[in-house]
């Protein structure tokens, strides 16, 4: 969505309001298994004496799988996006500024920066899942799966040194 700013850019202390779905067509994150609802992107554009800023909500509902666990678990996904619009860089390389084509601002581009560069890592069902057993695939969060534990590799000369005596 290209927004048209060439009003906003003549009147310093304006605001312009928007809102728009982003497509998550080409938006794929490690354990994101789909979208449950729209991604929704809602804002503003202001102009501060001559500094464009912008400040965007983005919310969807995500079906996820845990990255520990393998379950699947609903996610409320909400970023903010902030970001200073210019009609020239200066500096190139500064992911702040973007630079506005003909007076429009390209709003989809924003909005899945910030989705990309503030996306977790890891999703995870919950904070302290234990994840599935390295031996038997048992999941932990449901009890101990009784395997036995492997001694530590890194404490074998230790050990070997202890049985000796």
């Amino acid at each position: 969505m290209r927004l048209d700013l060439h009003e906003l850019i003549a009147s310093p202390g304006g605001r312009k309001d928007f809102s728009f779905v982003l497509d998550p067509a080409d938006l794929t994150f490690d354990g994101v298994l789909g979208y449950m609802s729209p991604i929704t992107v809602t804002g503003a554009v202001e102009n501060h004496a001559g500094l464009i800023t912008l400040h965007a909500l983005i919310e969807a509902e995500l079906n996820c799988q845990c990255a520990r666990c393998l379950k699947e678990f609903p996610m409320h996904l909400r970023r903010e996006a902030a970001a200073y619009l210019t009609e020239e860089l200066e500096d190139e390389d500064n992911e702040d500024y973007y630079l506005l084509e003909d007076g429009t601002a390209d709003l989809e581009e924003i909005a899945r920066d910030a989705l990309i560069l503030n996306f977790e890592p890891r999703l995870l069902c919950k904070d302290d899942c234990k994840g599935l057993c390295p031996k038997c695939g048992k999941d932990l969060n449901d009890g101990p799966c009784g395997c036995a534990e492997d001694p530590d590799s890194r404490m074998a000369a230790l050990r070997q040194l202890l049985e000796k005596e």
